[in-house]
């Protein structure tokens, strides 16, 4: 089940967390830029550039908008009309980059990983007649809006009276935030209810969870997933292991599928919670930025038990920073796709009038000294974004774990043992089809049928279970959509349907927490990763081996 929402995420969404959360590996420094004067050619290229803006003003078919054509444009889903600006920094890299007031804002609001809200994931998306309507995605596990009784599917109509029709997400965000304490009143639509619904709600403290769960597996096997790396990263794992009891762990699976990065402290100080104290965790250095070595400084205590980390194609940034470092380190076998490859460390400058500016200034190196940025000349941004996985990882910058395995950089970080990428029947895929906001717990058939089904019967128990009645009803549904599913393609990918007609309806009423934790226990790649855990417990003993008898090799001074 997870597989399937690391598969089916929709472009702008990818696009988002891969520049901006990915790329984030800097901390936001709020340096003014000044322009450089003195350099003859680049005097030349401005003026150059200032005639060619002259003519286009002067003669172009239609008015022309300054901020269009220097800035860009972003629209309500977040996509943009590249400028000049943008134009010119994607002919350095994929990750330098521009942001407007409104994502610049979301930027820091994403690496300070809190704000104050209600709790809840919207996205506006095309309605009736062409209006553009906010839709709820998601209300966050145990936010205000998920204790006020929102739900997945949800359509906000007014804020404290105020119609919400035809507003971007961003402005009916900015409208649900406020001051701690204060109350906000949200009437919304919702599928099978004749009237709307009112909520009143007390805006808190939103923490963006990086840590998103954890529970136990198994007796004594720890499941841990990180959705991201914010600047609270580090604390929420130190509370998930001792709630855990990591003194007494036998092993833990640690899920970063997906995880598109964030800041490069936060995966100092995650790598940090595993190695030994005073082992190298990553090291960065650029044209004017001197060689900067990042070290475990408390370490695990001792802390010996196995440790399978699991990675795929989106798994970039400070993802790759702690999955480097506990695989050169021997301290966790990889498991998975091989990941994104993204070595490239950027700072952010604060511009004028909100916007800023994030600007590659370095590349890291795991432990061993790879770099693991792939490669991105003469790539369209669209082939680096979207197609990590053609062709294999290059074979030819070899480095070697602490154990004395081979590691290779270049082409993302390969795992110890490769997973082939879950394969759909074709009628999976046509019924994981993403509709506009994102993945199947939160768009296309399933998602849609959801709200159809607690239209009518409001609710369902926790310990929900699809029955041959459901799908029978999902198909009725689907018919009624103009989608044809038969009996003999229900039947034959039936449990395929019945897991995700229940965690869509355990997503809706108690939340994307529960869904989960259903989903991981039904996933093949979890099972995987816990029968390999014997093995990742032989690649720390193999390591201290290797170690001890190369320094016994050396000669004394």
């Amino acid at each position: 089940m997870m597989r399937a929402i690391m598969k089916k995420m929709r472009m702008p969404f990818w696009v988002f967390l891969t520049i901006v959360g990915c790329a984030s590996l800097g901390r936001i420094y709020g340096q003014r830029v000044e322009a450089a004067a003195g350099d003859g050619a680049v005097t030349d290229s401005l003026d150059a550039f200032a005639k060619v803006y002259a003519v286009v003003q002067r003669n172009y078919a239609e008015p022309v908008s300054p901020d269009r054509a220097i800035l860009g444009v972003f629209g309500p889903q977040g996509n943009s009309n590249v400028g000049a600006i943008s134009g010119m920094l994607r002919t350095l890299d994929p990750h330098s980059n521009f942001f407007d007031s409104k994502t610049f804002a979301r930027l820091r609001e994403t690496q300070e990983g809190k704000y104050y809200g209600v709790g809840m994931r919207i996205l506006t998306v095309p309605g009736k007649m062409g209006q553009w309507m906010t839709t709820v995605i998601e209300p966050m596990p145990g936010s205000p809006a998920f204790r006020a009784g929102l739900r997945p599917g949800d359509v906000i109509l007014k804020v404290d009276g105020k119609s919400a029709d035809g507003l971007d997400d961003e402005t009916v965000a900015k409208m649900l935030k406020g001051p701690r304490g204060t109350v906000v009143h949200v009437t919304a639509s919702r599928e099978g209810y004749d009237k709307p619904l009112e909520f009143a709600i007390a805006r808190d403290e939103i923490s963006g969870l990086s840590v998103d769960d954890y529970f136990f597996v198994r007796p004594g096997i720890a499941y841990i997933h990180l959705a991201g790396f914010s600047e609270n990263t580090g604390e929420e794992l130190t509370q998930a292991l001792r709630k855990l009891g990591d003194k007494d762990l036998k092993g833990l699976i640690l899920d970063l599928r997906g995880n598109p990065g964030g800041l490069l402290q936060a995966a100092v100080d995650v790598s940090d919670h595993f190695l030994e104290r005073r082992q190298l965790i990553v090291y960065h250095n650029g044209r004017h930025a001197k060689e900067e070595r990042y070290y475990a400084k408390h370490g695990d205590h001792g802390g010996d038990y196995p440790i399978v980390v699991l990675i795929n194609h989106n798994s970039a940034s400070a993802a790759e920073i702690v999955t480097g470092a506990l695989q050169d380190h021997d301290r966790a076998l990889v498991m998975g796709q091989t990941s994104f490859g993204k070595g490239l460390v950027q700072k952010v400058f604060a511009l004028s009038e909100g916007t800023g500016l994030l600007l590659t200034t370095s590349h890291y190196y795991t432990p061993s000294g790879r770099l693991i940025q792939r490669n991105y000349t003469n790539v369209s941004l669209y082939d680096y974004l979207y197609a990590p996985q053609q062709g294999p990882s290059p074979r030819v910058d070899i480095h070697r774990t602490d154990g004395g395995r081979e590691v290779f950089g270049g082409g993302g970080i390969t795992p110890d043992i490769k997973l082939d990428e879950p394969a759909y029947t074709p009628v999976e895929n046509k019924l994981l089809a993403s509709g506009p906001c994102g993945n199947f717990l939160q768009c296309g058939a399933f998602f849609e049928f959801g709200k159809h089904y607690l239209g009518i019967h409001k609710t369902v128990p926790r310990d929900f279970a699809a029955d041959d009645q459901a799908i029978e009803a999902f198909r009725g549904f689907l018919e009624g959509k103009g989608l044809k599913l038969s009996q003999k393609d229900a039947q034959g990918n039936r449990d395929f349907i019945k897991d995700h007609i229940r965690d869509v309806l355990i997503n809706m009423i108690y939340g994307e927490d529960q869904a989960r934790r259903l989903s991981v226990v039904d996933d093949a790649e979890v099972k995987r990763a816990i029968e390999a855990l014997p093995q990742a417990a032989a690649l720390i003993t193999r390591a201290r081996k290797y170690m001890a008898s190369h320094d016994a090799s050396r000669p004394s001074s």
